[in-house]
């Protein structure tokens, strides 16, 4: 098999089935398996895949096992020589996957590829970045990222002055849709499940680079992440996740000094959102900015306690009042 592309679903049906319309009519020349690992959906979504793409490969974990996990279930059980991970709110353009593969097969020393990713309305998505470091979470804390448009030691997140339209070498590329050389990733170990929704892409391109191997953007294949969040994950729990997942990152490559520094620039962040939701509900209140004052308040209170290094170690964190 040529290229496995390993999908998560959870409650995806408004999404899926432009994804596995467009992988099936745009791929051509490309010998290619589908795999959705569902995490316990509720919405028909495995039924509608069963019935509508009968040549998919559906794996029920029954449970919500997070992004990492759920992807790893998908990894162990494909057998491409390729491996794409792939969000199901994406579209695959016309013949994307067998340039990609091309592309792949050309520089035998990278063991990863990044793409061309559009957002909804065309424009252009930055999903190829630098490796996050403190220094850069501090100029993401304080704002300080439109200064990069003369400093390059101010980018915090993105490749300034550029649009995806060169190949170049990236540090690393969104899991919406990365792909891996199968033996490589499989030799990696896969996703850091510690990393369950946040940074274990980066993570997986940290080791990547680590064995010897480069990650390499391909400006000729195009995909659309439309990057939307059902329900319920942009709430006060997935904000929370995001945390748990960064003290992780940053304790595993700039160890305890590094997980200590990452909370102080998270409470410099977040004081800062809760001073301005504040301010911005005493001039015009809404549900929403009074739901978005909560999540700042907790998540702020949360990492106000918090000991990184017994959270990273012991998984011991602290108990805070969330709203009804």
């Amino acid at each position: 098999m040529k290229l496995s592309i390993v999908i998560v679903c959870w409650n995806e049906l408004t999404v899926i089935r432009d994804c596995l319309s467009s992988i099936y009519s745009g791929t051509h020349s490309t010998e290619f398996e589908v795999i959705v690992t569902d995490n316990g959906s509720v919405d028909g979504s495995v039924q509608f895949i069963q019935g509508t793409f009968p040549g998919v490969r559906v794996i029920e974990n029954g449970e919500n096992l997070g992004f990492a996990k759920a992807n790893n279930v998908g990894f162990l059980a494909s057998s491409g020589e390729y491996i794409l991970i792939l969000n199901p709110d994406t579209i695959v353009h016309e013949g994307a996957l067998d340039e990609w593969v091309r592309f792949a097969d050309q520089h035998p020393e990278a063991g990863g590829f990044g793409c061309h990713v559009l957002n909804g309305d065309d424009s252009f998505q930055p999903t190829a970045e630098p490796f996050p470091t403190v220094w850069r979470y501090w100029i993401w804390a304080l704002c300080w990222h439109p200064l990069a448009y003369f400093v390059d030691m101010f980018v915090p997140y993105s490749y300034s002055h550029w649009k995806g339209g060169t190949e170049r070498q990236i540090d690393w590329h969104w899991g919406c849709c990365l792909m891996v050389r199968g033996d490589l990733l499989k030799r990696l170990g896969a996703f850091d499940e510690r990393l369950s929704y946040w940074c274990q892409d980066v993570d997986l391109c940290h080791r990547i680079w680590d064995a010897g191997h480069s990650i390499l953007y391909a400006p000729k294949v195009t995909i659309t992440h439309l990057g939307g969040l059902p329900q319920g994950r942009c709430g006060l729990w997935f904000q929370l996740e995001k945390y748990r997942n960064l003290y992780h990152y940053f304790h595993k490559y700039y160890g305890n000094r590094g997980a200590r520094q990452f909370r102080h620039i998270a409470l410099v962040y977040l004081w800062a959102r809760r001073l301005e939701w504040e301010l911005l509900q005493r001039v015009r209140p809404t549900e929403e900015g009074r739901k978005r004052r909560e999540i700042y308040r907790v998540c702020t209170e949360w990492n106000k306690r918090l000991d990184p290094i017994l959270f990273v170690q012991e998984a011991a964190e602290p108990k805070v009042d969330t709203p009804s």
